[in-house]
């Protein structure tokens, strides 16, 4: 159970297989967000610039598109986590965040993304690229310093997922990644 006013347990201590130190956990996290990141970047480098910049017929996101808005997310989470961004909240006593876990298996299959990271109807795959570089490098700083007290003691609230709390904002950005990168490929072939 998370303590009073708490959260951050890692997927590995909701198991009960293993007890992370928050070092441990935050490079184990950097290390999944580099490898996603790196699987999603290398989708949109090696497709043809035409077709990662051309959007589905029946509407939606081109590659490009779900780029742009990745590094939108990841800008954000990065600025959320190192309190560049306003929004994090310490919790108050009483209150705990959910576990990842639980999070991660209520978020919806649809998802709109609000406003400020849905992206614009006509992107560069290169500057997207960029783009993301810059956004991955600002979450890897942002994670490695995050300290244990504000990544347990601080979270953000979303209106369909919930209280996050900024530990888990990492796992949030795999998750995401990983959903970004398998809708690409959809689309990418």
């Amino acid at each position: 159970m998370l303590a009073v006013g708490q959260c951050g347990r890692s997927v590995a201590e909701e198991m009960g297989t293993a007890v992370e130190s928050h070092v441990e956990r935050m490079n184990r996290v950097r290390t999944a967000y580099r490898e996603a990141h790196t699987r999603f970047v290398k989708r949109l480098s090696d497709a043809p610039v035409d077709a990662a910049e051309r959007a589905p017929q029946g509407g939606g996101w081109s590659a490009a598109q779900i780029g742009w808005h990745v590094a939108a997310v990841d800008g954000t989470f990065a600025g959320l986590i190192s309190g560049e961004l306003p929004g994090a909240k310490a919790l108050p006593d009483g209150v705990s965040a959910k576990a990842w876990a639980e999070i991660l298996a209520a978020i919806p299959d649809k998802l709109e993304a609000g406003k400020r990271v849905q992206p614009p109807d006509a992107v560069k795959r290169d500057d997207v690229l960029s783009a993301l570089a810059e956004s991955a490098a600002k979450m890897d700083t942002a994670l490695a310093g995050l300290a244990e007290e504000r990544g347990s003691r601080y979270a953000i609230t979303h209106p369909v997922i919930g209280t996050v709390c900024l530990a888990d904002i990492g796992d949030w950005a795999v998750a995401h990644t990983i959903r970004h990168n398998a809708q690409a490929k959809r689309l990418l072939g």
